[in-house]
């Protein structure tokens, strides 16, 4: 199969400066956070599951229902990890076979295939292996930060998506208020990474969660992710902040969306819980 090679107009945008305390130089990054994720892909279902309270695969499925995944549609899952995001995109597009999954973590990958039986390819979001037009939704969860370089990577989004079709990048930001920043670093920074030890027995896990805070503290605001996504050609870019925490970048390519079966779905209202954000 022919693919083209990844678009490299535009200066580069890393989604946080080099964190030289994990790897000494920006170009180690993907291979320093491979092979985390590889030892850490285990346990990775166990974290999460204790670090989101049993929260978040109720609030995965609804993050994709608001970015208008329905039945039918046929999906990439961009950094799928152990499959936690895929797992609703699977439930909502009512097929495993209609999900495709991408990592570089091979170890990330084996879990997901176990855990749903998707069609798993190792690889990067830089460098997608598939032709123009394959797509009708691509989803990305919580690994925005774990890029090389947005640019280059939501370009290749794009491309790989059919006229119309959807992006949606589910990413944590930090709180802007003072208390709430405080407290969420003292959660994920020291609380977390410790039951993470105590439960796995898995160092490298509790490395992981130490990392995930500090790449989340380090991350460019949500203004210029969504300025990348413009300037990758999305239209329609829109963010949603979920209870002041959870962000949701949404996107489209040109062309005529994808019509859902049955009656037109009401759009959301801002409440305390669900705010679409003025840009």
């Amino acid at each position: 199969m022919e693919v083209p090679t990844p678009e490299r107009r535009g200066e580069p945008v890393p989604p946080h400066p080099t964190l030289s305390g994990y790897y000494g130089r920006d170009e180690d990054r993907p291979e320093f956070v491979r092979r985390l994720f590889d030892r850490a892909a285990p346990s990775y279902d166990t974290i999460e599951g204790n670090m989101a309270f049993g929260w978040g695969r109720r609030y995965r499925r609804e993050a994709l229902v608001r970015a208008g995944l329905f039945t039918g549609m046929r999906v990439l899952d961009v950094a799928i990890g152990t499959g936690l995001v895929a797992r609703e995109a699977v439930r909502l597009a009512g097929d495993a076979s209609k999900v495709i999954g991408l990592d570089p973590s091979a170890g990330m990958l084996s879990e997901a295939r176990r855990h749903l039986g998707v069609n798993g390819v190792l690889g990067i979001g830089e460098q997608l292996p598939w032709r123009n037009d394959s797509f009708d939704f691509l989803s990305m969860g919580y690994a925005l930060r774990h890029l090389s370089d947005l640019t280059i990577t939501l370009r290749e989004f794009r491309r790989v998506l059919k006229p119309g079709g959807a992006l949606c990048v589910l990413e944590v930001t930090r709180p802007q208020n003072r208390i709430g920043n405080a407290t969420l670093r003292f959660y994920l920074r020291r609380l977390v990474p410790v039951f993470t030890r105590l439960r796995t027995r898995n160092p490298e896990a509790e490395l992981l969660m130490r990392y995930f805070w500090d790449t989340i503290e380090a991350c460019i605001p949500p203004e210029r992710i969504l300025t990348a996504m413009d300037e990758a050609g999305f239209a329609d870019v829109r963010r949603t902040l979920v209870i002041g925490l959870f962000s949701e970048y949404m996107g489209y390519k040109e062309g005529p969306r994808p019509t859902p079966p049955g009656p037109p779905r009401k759009p959301d209202r801002n409440n305390f819980f669900v705010r679409r954000m003025d840009r």
